[in-house]
């Protein structure tokens, strides 16, 4: 199949069928083995919490769930994505998937918060390599006119498993219990294995850039857009660290806890899906920047809500700015970068936000018990302004698709 490279690496079509090519031998295997994964990961976030809270676990400590997966996300993002440029990327996801699984069962020994927490880093470790792998293969063998648009179906799907995962979780926890929701999460990663079977990845022509991934933070833009999501995230992360235990105090039931959360990733799948394509045809940058000032909204519309439909109102801005934010940079990251480099610079996206996911739920942990839930929302509400306005003031998009010719 014609290819052809330009000149900052990135792979652009001669053919018009390539555009197609990912949505037969990609699309279908990795969104269904994206939504089984997400379903595990999600199902266990509200039972983990309130799990811990039924230990007696400080809110600090509860706070350290959300800490450690961005820790752990912050380490294995940029890890697998730079094995993702040297090895099979496929073989890879054959590691990733089974592992996940094994960490998922863990839980269901019942250990002591220390080791909820040991668990919790390890697993985030293992599963943060998933995203920035998928969306690497997508991206390789995306033309730039269709790649928000490609891209955007592996992340909505992984959206959807989060979706779904979070509205049975809370129903599963009040009918079988911790023990044996977890046990049934767990089999989910181990049943998509089988639809890896039949996935066929593409060979790509492409040039052989090994630079350094730092290399490319050179570009003022690029270095503010990541600056920008590590605040923007530090406010999110720190906003959802506490929020079950808030909803809790405000007297949402778990059932419904679980319901509300699926909002977030309900937002996230439609979003994702109509923000790929207006990054494709309204430019990248437009659509990031909307993402990063919805989300400076969340932090004080949770801190107003009082009961079941602010929740709702929070989770569902939440999932509309995420995916806004996520499609516009992603789509914009796979123009500007070497076809080979994709892998560790989308790994290196996700690093980025999980720094300030490893902050946020510290800060949020911290002030909390100093000024309460709503002091905690509208501190987080001014880290997220912050990030905002950095990526307001420093980002520009050199190879912005609204510019080019069709």
């Amino acid at each position: 199949m014609p290819r052809k490279v330009e000149e900052n690496g990135s792979s652009q079509d001669t053919d018009c069928d390539i555009v197609a090519m990912p949505q037969t031998v990609l699309l279908f295997p990795l969104a269904i083995i994206s939504i089984l994964r997400c379903i595990a990961a999600s199902a266990v976030d509200l039972p983990l919490q309130l799990y811990l809270k039924d230990l007696q676990a400080q809110p600090i400590i509860i706070s350290l769930l959300s800490t450690l997966t961005w820790l752990g996300m912050l380490v294995g993002s940029l890890l697998w994505g730079a094995l993702g440029d040297r090895f099979s990327r496929k073989g890879l996801l054959f590691l990733i998937l089974p592992a996940s699984a094994l960490t998922l069962a863990s839980y269901a020994l019942l250990l002591p918060a220390s080791g909820v927490l040991v668990i919790r880093l390890i697993r985030a470790v293992i599963i943060s390599g998933f995203a920035p792998i998928t969306m690497a293969m997508v991206s390789n063998v995306s033309s730039r006119r269709g790649r928000g648009r490609n891209l955007s179906y592996i992340s909505s799907s992984r959206a959807l498993g989060w979706m779904l995962g979070g509205a049975v979780s809370g129903f599963l926890l009040e009918a079988i219990g911790f023990r044996w929701t977890v046990s049934v999460v767990a089999f989910l990663p181990l049943v998509s294995l089988a639809p890896l079977f039949f996935l066929r990845v593409p060979q790509e022509t492409a040039t052989h850039d090994r630079s350094p991934f730092w290399r490319y933070l050179r570009d003022k833009g690029l270095r503010a857009l990541y600056l920008g999501v590590t605040f923007r995230q530090m406010g999110i992360a720190g906003s959802f660290s506490l929020i079950f235990v808030y909803m809790a105090s405000v007297g949402i039931p778990a059932g419904l806890m679980g319901v509300v959360s699926g909002l977030t990733a309900l937002a996230q799948v439609l979003g994702l899906v109509l923000f790929g394509r207006l990054a494709d045809r309204l430019g990248r940058k437009a659509i990031f920047l909307v993402g990063f000032g919805l989300s400076v909204f969340v932090a004080p519309v949770f801190a107003l809500a009082q009961g079941v439909w602010g929740m709702a109102v929070g989770h569902l801005l939440v999932g509309t700015a995420f995916a806004a934010l996520y499609m516009g940079s992603t789509a914009h990251i796979g123009d500007v970068i070497p076809a080979e480099r994709h892998a560790v610079m989308l790994g290196l996206f996700d690093s980025t936000r999980a720094l300030g996911g490893v902050f946020g739920p510290l800060v949020a942990g911290l002030v909390m018990p100093l000024f309460g839930f709503r002091g905690m929302f509208l501190a987080m509400a001014g880290i997220t302004t912050f990030g905002f306005l950095l990526v307001l003031a420093g980002t520009r998009t050199r190879t912005d698709v609204s510019s080019m010719p069709a």
